[in-house]
């Protein structure tokens, strides 16, 4: 059985998002103006760093028998459930936190490092719904739509295995 969650987009990502596209849109086009040939080539760059981040636009998760589906625009990852430990539903407060990756372009995905956790993965689209996967060498966030759903969910798919 399979039970699919949207991801819901926080306020935090709609803004920096459409900030995003909308300075690199507005500067591709000033380029695009000016004509020369590394203005062009520079605006070109602009349009493909749009593109190119929002193929990693996180759409939904997905809880099948054998792994956790992270939904992108063209694919997407797999994160098994063979070895997962926990799912809990709940913030991730560190004092300090680094992150690597896309930092709020369509999606707050790639790895983040706290003394608490070591480093992470983050498949993110709302810092308010986060649902922390522990494995035995590793963790993994995510942010369904309905977190408390999602983790009361892939408990009772592990017990029904």
């Amino acid at each position: 059985m399979q039970k699919h969650y949207s991801a819901h987009w926080g306020w935090l990502l709609i803004v920096l998002s459409t900030l995003l596209t909308a300075g690199c849109m507005w500067v591709a086009v000033a380029e695009f103006k000016q004509g020369s040939t590394s203005s062009i080539w520079m605006g070109l760059y602009l349009l493909a760093l749009v593109v190119g981040c929002a193929l990693f636009t996180i759409r939904g998760y997905t809880i099948t028998p054998d792994a956790i589906l992270v939904h992108r625009l063209l694919w997407a990852t797999r994160l098994p459930r063979a070895g997962l430990q926990s799912a809990q539903f709940g913030p991730i407060r560190p004092r300090i936190n680094i992150r690597i990756g896309n930092g709020g372009f369509f999606s707050f995905s790639g790895w983040n490092y706290n003394p608490r956790l070591g480093l992470y993965r983050v498949f993110l689209t709302d810092h308010r719904r986060i649902v922390l996967l522990r494995y035995p060498n590793r963790a993994v966030a995510i942010s369904p739509a309905a977190p408390e759903e999602f983790v009361r969910d892939l408990a009772l798919a592990s017990h029904a295995a």
